[in-house]
């Protein structure tokens, strides 16, 4: 029988070509359905139970959903670029979510991994310096590119369901694998929570690579993520001749910059650290016309929820007042959001102990502290937690072409076989875990 290592490594080159057929053909959030079907069909021919589309995804929580004319033009090219016709329909509409799970038949707890799926709204260089550019598999979809890794946290979920299958008779328990839509912007994991996927869940891991670690390096738990909410909001006031009867106008545009002077305002929180920010403000229809529509797209963050929720209320009043002062009325819609989560010490621990055993790594560390962003990933630890269970938020650090959100990201596809060897050793050896479950 081969060992793990041996596993791992004969399955390098069906991990770069997976990885390089997702890149190539790179699917924004919760348009990911030729991603999601070839998830699939992998997954079904490998033998896991499948929970797939409306099972996994929660309609009424979907958060930042395209119109519904921009679902159907994609679902349309992805069929065109080679989405398997027996897959998409479960996907239709948006429900890129799949769940494939393997029950041992041995008692144990039930074991999740989730990566995600989804590219960036975002160019991808052709550039000759450009690895995916030179060797021809860069996105084909303009402004959708895999500029964070996900192409890698994707096939790195195959190749770890492909290894775990093929050393079934020494795992105990069961094992659920999460690949989750929309991370970006943050607005997929929540629909996978309200659709009650984590409910079973006592053992969680997300995983990111790159980040800003170093190669050679794994943060075991990673505890760096801000609250956030994402929120569009648009004010609606009334048009008139900017010259002949500005009286009669109520402007939208002055509504939407008060409440940005005003939101800009007020980072300012005893609880710790806090964030607001207009990223974006679009208004009016022309120099000689009072605006009579605005739109602002906000984001606010926090250390922790609560700081996070304090600043998010305290926005909707500046918003409601600066509307109240123009006389225009305004609508919030909700597009985001993620919570701040602390992995659980004695999984991370775990974590730690198996990736030190494994002798991959230079360096093993359980948390390191780096710039402050978001990850929705942190709604399913919530979860697993309130429920009892162990979750942890692990990062393999790599060599990067370009930071990531760049043009010219790309990484190191080495570190997708240490990802895969490290993850399923928790699996093949979690009995050995003494945490509480």
């Amino acid at each position: 029988m081969k060992t793990l290592s041996e596993l791992v490594k004969s399955r390098v080159p069906q991990m770069q070509a997976w990885r390089r057929d997702l890149h190539h053909y790179a699917e924004s959030g919760w348009l990911e359905f030729r991603t999601a079907t070839r998830v699939a069909e992998a997954l079904h021919r490998l033998g896991y139970q499948l929970q797939l589309g409306r099972e996994v995804i929660a309609a009424e929580a979907r958060m930042g959903l395209p119109s519904a004319e921009l679902l159907a033009q994609q679902e349309a090219r992805a069929r065109e670029q080679g989405a398997l016709p027996q897959w998409l329909p479960y996907f239709s509409g948006g429900f890129c979510g799949v769940v494939a799970t393997l029950e041992t038949g041995r008692p144990g707890p039930v074991m999740g991994f989730r990566v995600d799926m989804d590219a960036l709204d975002q160019h991808e260089s052709q550039d000759a310096d450009h690895l995916p550019a030179r060797e021809g598999f860069a996105s084909c979809n303009p402004g959708m590119m895999h500029a964070c890794g996900h192409d890698g946290h994707t096939t790195i979920g195959l190749a770890l369901a492909d290894v775990l299958m093929a050393m079934k008779a020494q795992l105990s328990g069961t094992i659920k694998l999460i690949f989750q839509p929309a991370e970006e912007g943050v607005r997929g994991a929540r629909a996978m929570v309200a659709a009650g996927v984590l409910d079973d869940v006592d053992l969680f891991t997300a995983i990111h690579l790159g980040t800003g670690v170093p190669a050679g390096e794994i943060v075991c738990g990673s505890d760096s993520f801000l609250a956030t909410t994402k929120l569009d909001v648009t004010f609606t006031g009334t048009g008139a001749h900017a010259g002949g009867n500005p009286e009669a106008g109520r402007n939208a545009l002055l509504a939407a910059a008060q409440a940005t002077l005003g939101l800009h305002s007020l980072p300012q929180h005893s609880g710790g650290v806090a964030r607001v920010n207009v990223g974006v403000l679009q208004a009016g229809t022309g120099r000689n016309v009072v605006p009579d529509c605005a739109l602002m797209k906000v984001e606010t963050r926090g250390v922790s929820n609560r700081v996070n929720d304090d600043i998010y209320q305290q926005a909707l009043r500046v918003i409601e007042g600066a509307a109240a002062m123009y006389g225009v009325t305004h609508a919030v819609q909700l597009m985001g959001g993620a919570r701040s989560c602390t992995p659980s010490p004695a999984w991370v621990a775990f974590i730690h102990q198996q990736a030190d055993a494994l002798g991959l790594f230079q360096s093993v560390v359980d948390t390191r502290r780096q710039a402050a962003g978001s990850e929705d990933a942190t709604y399913m630890m919530e979860r697993v937690q309130q429920r009892g269970g162990q979750a942890s938020y692990v990062i393999f650090g790599c060599d990067l072409a370009a930071g990531h959100h760049n043009a010219k990201f790309d990484f190191d596809e080495a570190i997708m076989a240490t990802a895969v060897q490290t993850l399923a050793t928790l699996a093949l050896n979690q009995a050995q875990f003494g945490g509480a479950q």
